[in-house]
């Protein structure tokens, strides 16, 4: 939270991925007793706002002094005001620009954290994102476009890691991110999974490496609102190499090794 705590702080809210109960309990709680809520229209399921009685609006077409207009307007008011961003606010959300201009106002604020399209990708693929002997990092990132990302942050020096990447924001460059995924150091046969539109009714999810993928997605006319994961923990075949956690042979804290 940051300035006075006179009035109730204006809220940052993660809407999740898509599915309306991929929420938090908490964002829940905060948008039914939110006056006044500003959502991102774009991305944000329509399912989510159903009961809610604030006044609602939708910040697809507005920016950042129209959107600051509405918050700060509202809690002078002393209106709730729940600002709502797609899956996470810390990834891609814009909310620092957003929190800069609150705390010149010495308005108070609070960020609750919502699931990621990025992990709900990994929940729909039906695996972890990090395996023993296999990666253990995962690189979240995404290519240059009209957004630019410092040189040393390209997809061919990330990809020199040989981790696990979970590229946003991209796959309407697909063929660009693959050339430097190759050009970075992974094999042409490097599992790659498309997710289009995770946890909603009409997601989408093509398999493929990194020598098919591009061809892959063009073909389905995927162009937007997709997440590219990269990396070996995607292969179908059992892990070469089992967790300590659960294994009987290793003691913690909890538990006595077996012999």
């Amino acid at each position: 939270m940051s300035g006075t705590t006179e009035r109730f702080p204006v809220h940052f809210v993660g809407a999740g991925p898509g599915d309306p109960e991929l929420i938090t309990v908490k964002g829940q709680r905060l948008l039914r007793e939110a006056d006044c809520l500003v959502y991102t229209g774009s991305l944000v399921p329509e399912a989510l706002l159903a009961g809610v009685s604030a006044a609602v609006h939708n910040s697809a077409g507005l920016n950042l002094d129209e959107v600051m207009a509405l918050v700060t307007g509202a809690w002078r008011q002393g209106q709730k005001v729940v600002r709502l961003h797609t899956g996470d606010p810390s990834l891609y959300g814009a909310i620092n620009e957003q929190i800069a201009r609150l705390v010149a106002a010495e308005i108070p604020f609070q960020v609750v954290p919502g699931v990621s399209s990025a992990f709900a990708s990994a929940a729909a693929l039906g695996t972890e994102l990090t395996l023993p002997e296999v990666s253990q990092t995962v690189i979240i990132t995404r290519r240059a476009g009209r957004t630019p990302v410092p040189e040393k942050e390209s997809i061919s020096s990330l990809a020199s890691h040989g981790a696990t990447m979970l590229i946003l924001l991209s796959v309407g460059m697909i063929s660009e991110v693959v050339a430097e995924l190759l050009s970075g150091g992974y094999p042409r046969d490097t599992p790659v999974a498309v997710v289009e539109k995770v946890s909603w009714p009409e997601e989408r999810i093509i398999r493929g490496t990194l020598a098919t993928i591009a061809a892959q997605v063009k073909e389905a006319g995927i162009s937007k609102t997709a997440i590219i994961a990269v990396g070996e923990v995607l292969a179908s075949c059992s892990p070469p190499a089992l967790s300590k956690l659960y294994d009987r042979h290793f003691g913690h804290g909890f538990r006595e090794a077996s012999r």
